[in-house]
């Protein structure tokens, strides 16, 4: 064998071992690009980057126990048997908020699910909530300008439902607010012969200037052809903050069903802190509805009540609250109700 053909298989012998090698060894895979979910503070606190997107989105939500007590305060089944004066029930609530810049400003859209547990078979869980909101436009399921009310249990100033699916306009600015809403009234009161399917049309507007701030509300239910008007304010006092609240309600209406008049009052006063103790009036001109098919008040019947609230901040985001209130209606016997809350929030 000569030189050259000594070299040749010398260079294929190595060829080989080193392929076989080669083989055998192990190769480490390129790591995957990982991305982490980014802070998004355009909006406040508490808001991320969907990865893949620029929709920033915000994951909040409380859970609820509370105990109640009134008269036949547990009622159940169809004969609405009585078990007893007191009732405890649990409610988890999540709430996801979803935000984007357009050219029109944000893109807003929100819902809220809610689940209430009386017992371990009686439960339910709903859509509390679910719009679109942007440029001051809202439409969805919402709650209306009539479930605002004063920051104590006493106050009784809200129309009997105020969820509705609704299309809404409000102007804001930092100090006031305006808008006008076309409400859905379907599962509200209704008298005189007319249906379950109520179309309302409401107004707002409200703010504040200094130490005080104001909020006035009314609606107008075109089937029952009845409106009503709401007009609240509250202003700094001392160690506290004293609420005013008035409702004029031309006859039974899906806003405002409870009297013709109400005058209600409260006085919040921080204790200290964590601890605000607020006690409450109210009074009810031509109380309650005379029957359905009339749809009017009741004109010689007046009511009032009187309650205590007191709020107390455990630890950050833990909250617990309890309220006793005595209602009397003239022709009946005083009632007293109240209940105590924990609530999480997060």
């Amino acid at each position: 064998m000569n030189i050259k053909m000594m070299l040749i298989s010398s260079a294929a012998a190595l060829s080989a071992f080193s392929g076989a090698q080669a083989a055998d060894a192990i190769v480490a895979a390129e790591p995957e690009a990982v991305e982490y979910v980014r802070v998004c503070d355009a909006y406040g606190t508490g808001y991320f980057y969907i990865p893949g997107t620029e929709t920033c989105l915000k994951v909040s939500g409380y859970v609820r126990f509370q105990v109640n007590g009134s008269p036949n305060a547990n009622i159940t089944g169809s004969g609405a048997v009585n078990r007893s004066d007191w009732d405890a029930y649990t409610r988890g609530q999540v709430q996801f908020t979803a935000k984007s810049d357009t050219e029109y400003g944000p893109l807003t859209g929100v819902i809220v699910l809610q689940s209430n547990g009386d017992n371990a078979t009686n439960q339910a869980t709903i859509l509390d909530s679910a719009y679109i909101d942007i440029a001051g436009f809202r439409a969805g399921l919402f709650y209306s300008w009539w479930d605002d009310g004063l920051s104590g249990e006493t106050d009784d100033i809200g129309s009997p439902k105020t969820l509705h699916n609704s299309i809404r306009y409000q102007y804001e600015a930092s100090d006031f607010y305006a808008g006008v809403s076309v409400d859905e009234l379907e599962d509200s009161p209704y008298y005189s012969g007319e249906t379950s399917n109520n179309v309302g049309v409401a107004v707002g507007f409200g703010g504040k200037a200094g130490a005080f701030t104001y909020q006035v509300t009314a609606g107008y239910d075109t089937d029952n052809e009845a409106g009503a008007v709401r007009a609240m304010g509250t202003v700094a006092i001392g160690p506290g903050t004293l609420g005013l609240a008035a409702i004029y309600s031309s006859d039974p209406n899906a806003y405002y069903n409870k009297a013709e008049w109400v005058f209600a009052a409260e006085y919040a006063i921080k204790a200290t802190d964590k601890l605000k103790i607020t006690p409450g009036v109210q009074y009810y001109g031509n109380y309650g509805v005379t029957s359905t098919a009339a749809g009017e008040f009741n004109d010689n019947i007046d009511a009032w009540k009187v309650g205590l609230t007191v709020d107390y901040q455990i630890v950050d985001n833990l909250y617990a609250k309890a309220t006793v209130n005595y209602l009397d209606v003239d022709q009946a016997d005083g009632v007293t109700t109240g209940f105590f809350r924990l609530q999480r929030a997060f």
